[in-house]
């Protein structure tokens, strides 16, 4: 006898051993999404008729894909698995199946374990001749919760500093803002001219919200301070 799953009940349940595993790594959840569900699904239908298995296969990225679908993303991360037994597979099985081959695949796991993605969407197809089983999973960050942070210079001398792996050199006078989807750690170096060239700043801020920096120059010294 083939075993058959229901097909909902096991989306529902990678989405709670998702939780779990996030948990246990001291992650927040994830919610459902209906947009992130309704874009795994068509892609999982895609890959089941088709019989492609690639992020791919359809000539669209996930992010593309989820763009489509109406979903505005700061973050999103696709992970794909392919199941297939002529037994079938009961609706725990097929889950856990699909879990322990992202965990124990170290691109998927970073997936998993994403840590600023708030909302998932899952979709499961079979395929029309076998007992084989296609799973989308989509995790994401919509644009909403992207996070925004200004920089200004107050000096006379262009600043070189770091923001996550972007290197700025901000001119005098100028603010610069920044989006990023989750906390990034900014680093004051230098500044251009005179006795600052080769004064490092050595400052490294872990911006995890709204902040606004002023960098101003007082006698030989640089300052990096909250703004209004």
């Amino acid at each position: 006898m083939t075993d058959i799953p229901d097909l909902p009940q096991t989306e529902a349940a990678i989405i709670a051993l998702t939780n779990s595993f996030r948990r246990s790594e001291r992650l927040g959840e994830v919610t459902p999404s209906k947009v992130l569900t309704a874009a795994a699904h068509a892609f999982a239908a895609y890959l089941a008729k088709s019989g492609s298995f690639a992020h791919e296969a359809d000539g669209r990225t996930p992010a593309a894909r989820a763009t489509a679908a109406g979903y505005r993303y700061c973050a999103i991360a696709e992970n794909l698995a392919l199941d297939m037994d002529s037994r079938g597979f009961s609706t725990g099985r097929l889950a856990a199946e699909a879990m322990a081959g992202w965990r124990n695949s170290p691109p998927h796991r970073k997936n998993l374990l994403a840590p600023d993605v708030t909302e998932i969407g899952v979709g499961i197809a079979k395929a029309a001749d076998k007992e084989k089983y296609l799973s989308v999973q989509l995790l994401g960050r919509p644009q909403s919760l992207s996070y925004s942070f200004k920089i200004e210079n107050r000096t006379g001398w262009t600043i070189s500093y770091t923001a996550g792996v972007q290197t700025v050199e901000l001119k005098p006078r100028f603010i610069m803002t920044h989006s990023p989807c989750g906390p990034v750690a900014v680093t004051f170096q230098k500044a251009s001219q005179g006795i600052f060239k080769s004064q490092p700043l050595d400052m490294t801020r872990r911006v995890a919200g709204k902040a606004h920096y002023v960098i101003e120059a007082v006698g030989d010294t640089i300052t990096v301070g909250e703004g209004p």
